[in-house]
């Protein structure tokens, strides 16, 4: 019998997919279960999104242009600016999930052996879409004692070697929800300058920080 490909082997299980038959489990001996592995919406769905599915008047419902549809992709335009990330249409690429976009992003710019550094703890995934382009995830731990603030440049510069190419930060991070400062997002900026690395900024959490403190985008 053929063995599956070494990339099957060595790929992980998702740690939130693990947790979902314990739930079930648990749920089937009458436990109450909260939910907090994938995120998944409690609030009702907006009324106005539910009646424009009821009355959609397409009858095809047909492949949307690979890069999304423009109408969409010009009024992202309008909500960047909100944050004052200043992009053009042709500068966005509608992907379905931020998942995919990371993805997209690892196979665009990695090469087999690559390296990627990234603050940790981290969304568990990352290190499967890695192992999918054949790149490697160097971590640099935070600390819950320092409040899971970005790691010192210094323990940046000693991950980096000849194969490291690109730095990932999740900002707002996911798991901890820590919101990097001005200052953190300069360090980063300062480092894959002076490097010459690719930067992955996944920033969907942008709209979840309740501290007050600023949300400052690695874009800007």
């Amino acid at each position: 019998m053929p063995s599956i490909s070494q990339r099957g082997v060595d790929m992980s299980a998702s740690p939130i997919r693990k947790l979902v038959p314990l739930a079930n489990k648990a749920k089937a001996k009458g436990t109450k279960v909260y939910h907090l592995n994938i995120g998944q919406l409690d609030l009702p769905t907006s009324e106005v999104a539910v009646e424009a599915m009821r009355h959609i008047d397409r009858k095809v419902l047909e492949y949307s242009p690979s890069e999304g549809i423009r109408s969409f992709r010009e009024k992202l335009v309008k909500y960047y600016a909100k944050f004052n990330i200043n992009v053009d249409v042709d500068d966005i690429i509608i992907t379905t999930g931020g998942s995919e976009a990371v993805f997209f992003s690892f196979m665009a710019c990695l090469d087999p052996g690559d390296e990627i550094i990234v603050p940790e703890p981290a969304y568990a995934n990352y290190m499967a879409f890695a192992i999918s382009s054949g790149a490697v995830i160097k971590t640099v731990p935070s600390s819950i004692d320092e409040g899971f603030a970005l790691p010192s440049v210094e323990r940046f510069e000693e991950l980096i070697t000849p194969r490291t190419k690109a730095i990932l930060i999740c900002n707002p991070n996911n798991p901890t929800g820590y919101l990097y400062t001005q200052k953190e997002m300069d360090q980063i900026r300062d480092i894959v300058k002076k490097y010459d690395l690719f930067l992955f900024s996944d920033e969907v959490y942008r709209e979840f920080c309740y501290t007050g403190a600023p949300y400052i985008s690695l874009f800007i």
